[in-house]
């Protein structure tokens, strides 16, 4: 069977070359609603559980708001960022990574969008079945409005620290309790848009045939 007429080539740089972005993204050039809608159009092709489609997506614009979310996300986790990118003990690729994270943090507020996907239901207290059938309700969305932005010259990173404090962020965004926000998404255009593939291991080496650690190549 003929596979699909796809440019693969094209396909497999956005799928690869599709990053976390933080000090890349651009805090003075705007993000236009239509853009926005185009992507999140494209995002909830995505599958959910029971093909109940239950995501929901917060676009957040306003300064103050901005800055209260950034206020929580800090309070939250900004500790934690800032210890581990003064640490001596994180090199290489991890010590970039907390690095850019740490700028992200401080940076927060500054993004022109602040987009909050969120699902209808809770995992809790139901048990790990439940909370993979929720978020994997929401997440391949995710992926997907970040793949969309990508293809359009704009780039985003998938954070969750200020979940640590999600009720108060409810309570900010006036979010009921039924609703599980499932992570924060700075948005804006990239300084460039040439971005490389990560470097990551083999995956012979990370997969497995039948059983857990039988390699799936001899």
């Amino acid at each position: 069977m003929a596979g699909m007429d796809f440019d693969l080539d094209q396909v497999d740089a956005l799928l690869s070359t599709t990053r976390a972005v933080r000090k890349r993204l651009d805090f003075d050039r705007p993000v236009p609603d239509e853009v926005l809608l185009e992507c999140l159009q494209l995002a909830v092709q995505a599958p959910t559980g029971s093909n109940q489609q239950g995501w929901r997506w917060l676009v957040v614009r306003d300064q103050q708001t901005k800055d209260s979310l950034a206020e929580i996300y800090n309070r939250a986790g900004g500790d934690y960022l800032r210890a581990a990118a003064a640490s001596a003990e994180v090199t290489g690729q991890t010590k970039r990574v907390m690095d850019s994270a740490n700028f992200l943090a401080q940076n927060l507020q500054r993004a022109p969008v602040l987009v909050i996907p969120m699902i209808i239901g809770r995992a809790e207290p139901a048990g790990p079945g439940a909370a993979a059938g929720l978020y994997g309700s929401i997440i391949p969305a995710m992926w997907s409005f970040q793949l969309a932005l990508r293809s359009r010259g704009l780039g985003s990173c998938y954070t969750t620290l200020h979940l640590g404090l999600e009720a108060e962020a409810a309570e900010l965004l006036g979010i009921p309790e039924h609703i599980t926000q499932a992570g924060l998404l700075p948005v804006g255009y990239t300084l460039g848009t040439e971005f490389k593939p990560a470097t990551r291991p083999p995956v012979s080496t990370i997969t497995y045939l039948d059983r857990y650690k039988q390699p799936l190549l001899k």
